[in-house]
């Protein structure tokens, strides 16, 4: 059925059907972290912490291309269940993990569902609507992502205090089977189409994964790896040499999964990379600003949480300006421009926190900075839809959220990095200047590390446990070291500032492409596969 013959109110009940698939999958990449120490603690694995959430990272990046072009061939709606069975089924799983190795084995599993979920949904949203109306929509599902980043860490810290950290995956499942019919009986069937299993580039889907899989191991690994060690050199290279490879295969396949002359189509090409350049940037910000509410400015986790807030109200608000205005300003290229600026100038002054920084004040950069993302994230998708013949939405929506996922990765592998490298010589620096006496430095707890200043009750026990004429330079240490971390959040957050202000160049090369209803009279373009 084309979603051109639905009755308005099947279209909202299929869009919401829609939504609640992208809620599922979005509530689950924020429910996780605040369980993660709870977690590390049962299943003794704090050596292999980072591969819970590197696994899912690095398959549902490698399947969001494969899966765009699998909902091309054959229809959304299969998909779109096949998604979210499979991601209910690893949900249940992973709570079931009895250790670390197969709790990082079964998030692996679920992220290959959320990658289909997650490139199936923005498609499905240009199958049931015009380029006029689908901006508008692409803004409110950017705030069903916003809602389910918010609700996310609440819901998770509630179920990981109250009842047990498997709950934050057992809670896909009620709403993923509540959700999963619903999408069965309301959303249309794929239309009838002539294609089998053997229009599918098997070869060049393999050497897709082959090459992406090692390529984002070895970004994830620098943060404990330097990037000239053997493992990391090791896995670009085997991961460049195989999607070279896949480039090839590409040239010759019947059905490609990536076709390459769409990267000739000046609007696609530009919004894949200033969805790379502005993904380095959100993630800069998303991952290292609760360092500055809990590290610089020593407030508590639960009110770091809660001063996040603002930033993904903005982020939704502008989501949603971004849809209205680029239906109606001629030159929408420039409302995204002016996004990017927003952005950058929000990071920039995140830049300049110190440890005398009002939270007013950080709070006031994060809008910025979230408002200015949201402007850009619904517009350069609905552009790259509409730039290109309906047979290629699945690939091109699926590409747009491809080098989002990169951009992120490469953004906290790079930012990390920073992070990771500086900041030891910082507070060795800083604590060096205070010119302690040797009695003084013997007398204090060794170690001292940006770490500590995470944990307050430790910070007061250390404290406590200290002779009273220790006190004043026990403080004097701790501000050294935050002030160390602001430092070198400071380098952080001005290299993904600029980053972001690279894609100023790219985003005016835009082609203003219209995002208006099909004339009067013209053949309304196919839906739902065929």
């Amino acid at each position: 059925m084309s979603a051109d013959h639905l009755t308005p109110g099947r279209r909202l009940l299929v869009t919401l059907s829609i939504g609640l698939a992208m809620f599922l999958a979005a509530l689950d990449q924020t429910v996780v972290g605040t369980a993660m120490p709870r977690i590390v603690a049962e299943l003794r694995g704090l050596d292999v912490y980072a591969w819970v959430l590197t696994a899912y990272l690095v398959t549902s990046t490698t399947l969001t291309p494969i899966s765009g072009k699998l909902g091309d061939l054959f229809g959304r709606k299969p998909l779109l269940l096949v998604g979210m069975v499979g991601f209910v089924a690893a949900s249940a799983l992973c709570g079931l993990s009895q250790d670390m190795a197969q709790l990082i084995a079964f998030r692996a599993v679920q992220g290959v569902f959320g990658g289909i979920l997650f490139s199936t949904v923005f498609a499905s949203i240009a199958d049931l609507y015009s380029p006029a109306e689908r901006g508008k929509v692409q803004g409110m599902f950017a705030g069903i992502f916003g809602i389910a980043s918010v609700l996310g860490p609440v819901i998770g810290g509630f179920l990981t205090d109250n009842v047990s950290w498997r709950w934050v995956f057992y809670v896909n499942v009620p709403v993923g089977l509540a959700v999963i019919p619903f999408v069965a009986f309301v959303m249309p069937a794929a239309a009838a189409h002539t294609r089998t299993w053997r229009d599918i580039d098997v070869r060049g889907a393999v050497l897709l994964a082959v090459g992406l899989v090692p390529l984002l191991v070895a970004l994830s690994i620098t943060r404990d790896h330097a990037w000239t060690s053997p493992e990391v050199v090791g896995l670009l290279a085997f991961g460049v040499v195989a999607l070279a490879a896949f480039v090839h295969q590409e040239t010759r396949a019947k059905e490609p999964i990536v076709p390459l002359g769409l990267f000739r189509n000046r609007t696609f090409a530009v919004a894949c990379l200033t969805g790379f350049l502005v993904t380095v940037g959100m993630f800069g910000t998303i991952v290292f600003v609760p360092l500055v509410y809990q590290g610089v400015l020593g407030i508590a986790a639960t009110n770091s949480g809660l001063l996040l807030t603002p930033m993904t109200f903005a982020l939704v608000l502008g989501a949603l300006t971004s849809g209205q205005l680029s239906v109606r300003v001629t030159r929408y290229r420039y409302v995204g421009t002016a996004g990017i600026a927003l952005m950058s100038i929000g990071m920039l002054l995140l830049s300049g926190v110190t440890v005398g920084t009002g939270e007013a004040e950080v709070v006031r950069d994060l809008v910025l900075t979230g408002f200015g993302l949201g402007l850009t994230m619904p517009l350069y998708v609905n552009a790259a839809q509409s730039a290109v013949a309906r047979e290629f939405t699945g690939v091109v929506t699926s590409q747009v959220q491809f080098w989002r996922n990169m951009g992120g990765t490469v953004g906290v592998a790079v930012l990390g990095a920073v992070l990771s490298e500086r900041l030891p010589q910082r507070i060795s620096e800083n604590v060096a200047a205070l010119g302690l006496p040797a009695e003084a430095r013997a007398a204090l707890p060794s170690g001292a590390s940006a770490q500590a200043l995470f944990d307050p009750a430790a910070i007061a026990a250390a404290r406590a446990a200290l002779p009273p004429q220790l006190a004043g330079v026990f403080d004097q240490v701790m501000g050294a070291v935050r002030a160390a971390l602001a430092s070198t959040l400071h380098d952080v957050f001005l290299i993904g500032a600029a980053v972001v202000a690279t894609a100023l160049v790219a985003s005016v090369m835009l082609d203003d492409v219209p995002l208006r209803r099909p004339a009067p009279g013209t053949r309304p373009a196919p839906a739902f596969g065929d």
